[in-house]
């Protein structure tokens, strides 16, 4: 009886056994965390004025703007690199008028960083580029074109330092940056500071990139803030052009959106043109010195946004 009761206890050990080896070894097999992390935001906001028999006057109009967003980046012991898309698109109507440009945007910044210090600082470099779709224009008595796809086109590539202390904040700092202006139309290229019948410009100085991301920074908002700088080493360097970039995005649900949008540039080179009659009584421009630049979006509409 008592070998009986010994090889069941024994019986009954050994499955235990197998059984805690069968549920341990899911365990050890367990896929890695990815090292990528992606992401992808889209909008298409709306707006719309309707009048009819409207005493106080007005006009018709519409307008629709599209928003494109993506990422990539990567992060290990040693190494950050983090990717970013920026694509935008819209036009605005009023009766009785065609369809203009609100907005065109295409940006592209890769930056690259290796640990310096095993903290929070990583040797880095970057790349960035922006142009837009299609044509602007300068509308009046005269329409004209002011601008095209790659006329601009900025290009700009440098070595520095990274500092990056989490997910949200990124702070880069480059004594030694390169950056190109292309004109691709020749007609356009004093328009952009580039020397007339040229197509592009070299500049050579410092930028520095700051970059805040923070969702829900209050419950269903999202705040972003995207500042690029550069200095030209050789001409005026007290003269530093900006492009800023800051907004909220409100989540009202799963598909819908608003969102707000300002954007703020200042280049030394875009010089303003301003339009007057001379003593004669006919039109003509005279240009001015470089004046600060705003652009704000204000929009509701759908959206759509993955994060993995």
């Amino acid at each position: 009886m008592k070998k009986t009761l010994l090889s069941f206890a024994l019986a009954a050990l050994s499955c235990a056994s197998i059984s805690a080896q069968e549920a341990a070894a899911p365990a050890a097999e367990q896929v890695p965390a990815s090292k990528w992390k992606r992401g992808l935001f889209t909008s298409l906001t709306f707006n719309q004025i309707s009048l009819k028999n409207w005493a106080a006057g007005g006009k018709n109009s519409f307008s629709g703007t599209w928003i494109g967003n993506a990422y990539a980046n990567y992060k290990s012991e040693m190494a950050t690199w983090d990717n970013t898309l920026e694509m935008g698109y819209g036009v605005m109507r009023y009766k009785g008028e065609d369809y203009q440009k609100s907005e065109d945007k295409i940006h592209i910044s890769s930056i690259y960083g290796y640990d310096a210090t095993r903290q929070k600082l990583f040797y880095s470099g970057l790349f960035d580029f922006k142009s837009q779709f299609g044509k602007g224009y300068k509308y009046g008595a005269d329409t004209t074109v002011v601008s095209k796809c790659m006329s601009p086109g900025y290009i700009s590539i440098s070595a520095g330092m990274l500092y990056k202390p989490n997910d949200k904040l990124s702070v880069y700092l480059s004594p030694i940056a390169g950056r190109f202006t292309i004109v691709g139309d020749t007609v356009l290229s004093t328009t952009y500071g580039v020397e007339a019948n040229e197509h592009v410009r070299s500049e050579f100085g410092a930028t520095a990139k700051v970059t805040y991301n923070h969702p829900n920074i209050v419950k269903n908002v999202d705040y972003y803030f995207r500042g690029d700088f550069f200095a030209n080493w050789k001409d005026h360097p007290e003269h530093i052009d900006v492009d800023i970039e800051t907004g909220l995005n409100f989540k009202v649900n799963d598909w819908l959106t608003a969102l707000i949008k300002v954007n703020l540039l200042f280049d030394d080179d875009i010089k303003y043109k301003e339009d007057y009659t001379d003593e004669d009584g006919n039109p003509a421009v005279r240009i001015r010195g470089a004046r600060l630049q705003c652009k704000e979006l204000l929009g509701f509409g759908l959206s759509f946004k993955i994060d993995k």
